[in-house]
């Protein structure tokens, strides 16, 4: 038999074919598949409001508060009562069953908190502050904030967040929002009453007081607090 020599451009050929074919991948392996758990599926909230928190100014931290509390924030995203374009699309079409497990979810977790800010405020401005929180001030009918969210400002179940663990940056932004009318909450809205009430150098008294505060890592949301609540709050059960 007689072997004639390749010609150089089909040497090439037969050699590029060779190493395509040495670097065909083999079968590709089937995608995994994702565990249909609430966890898996809340991935996109914790994208944001991380399990491991670094006080952001702009997430702030969910996990722990009360589920009521949670479900009413979702509730005013999807209604648009309180405005933040990825939320508001994020939350735009899923019904309230759905609502209720996200905010059973995050309400059952209890990460540790982040350290305390140590505040730029100086001693009068945070003595202003930690009046406020504690005792309120009767002459502007600004009733204290241990009266309702908690003595321990963890909040009280099933519909008043806790406070603690918050950066003064979100606590600021969140009093502005109410004072500007871009966050409402259901009628009657006590939160903006008493955002109306406060100057701005009170704001960030109480802001920088609470965000100055370690938080206790076994605290939870209390479940009963002294009666009658100081303001009539739309979006907290009757009791």
């Amino acid at each position: 038999m007689t072997f004639f020599p390749l010609a150089p451009r089909a040497l090439l050929a037969a050699a590029a074919l060779a190493l395509a074919g040495a670097s065909l991948p083999a079968a590709a392996a089937a995608p995994a598949t994702l565990a249909d758990t609430l966890a898996q599926r809340v991935a996109a909230c914790t994208a944001c409001h991380a399990v491991k928190e670094s006080r952001d100014a702009f997430f702030p931290r969910i996990a722990g508060k009360p589920a009521g509390y949670l479900y009413n924030q979702l509730v005013n995203f999807r209604q648009g009562r309180r405005h933040y374009p990825m939320m508001n699309y994020m939350v735009e079409h899923l019904p309230d069953a759905y609502l209720k497990e996200i905010a059973e979810y995050f309400s059952a977790q209890h990460p540790p908190y982040p350290p305390p800010s140590a505040s730029a405020l100086g001693a009068p401005l945070l003595e202003r502050g930690r009046a406020l929180v504690l005792r309120g001030d009767p002459a502007k009918k600004v009733p204290a904030c241990v009266a309702c969210h908690g003595e321990q400002l963890t909040g009280l179940a099933p519909a008043v967040p806790g406070l603690v663990g918050l950066p003064a940056d979100y606590i600021n932004a969140q009093f502005g929002a109410w004072r500007n009318k871009t966050r409402h909450a259901q009628a009657p809205d006590c939160m903006a009453d008493i955002a109306g009430r406060l100057s701005d150098g009170d704001i960030a008294a109480v802001s920088g007081w609470l965000s100055s505060q370690a938080a206790d890592p076994a605290a939870r949301p209390a479940t009963s607090i002294a009666l009658p609540l100081p303001l009539q709050c739309g979006s907290v059960p009757a009791q």
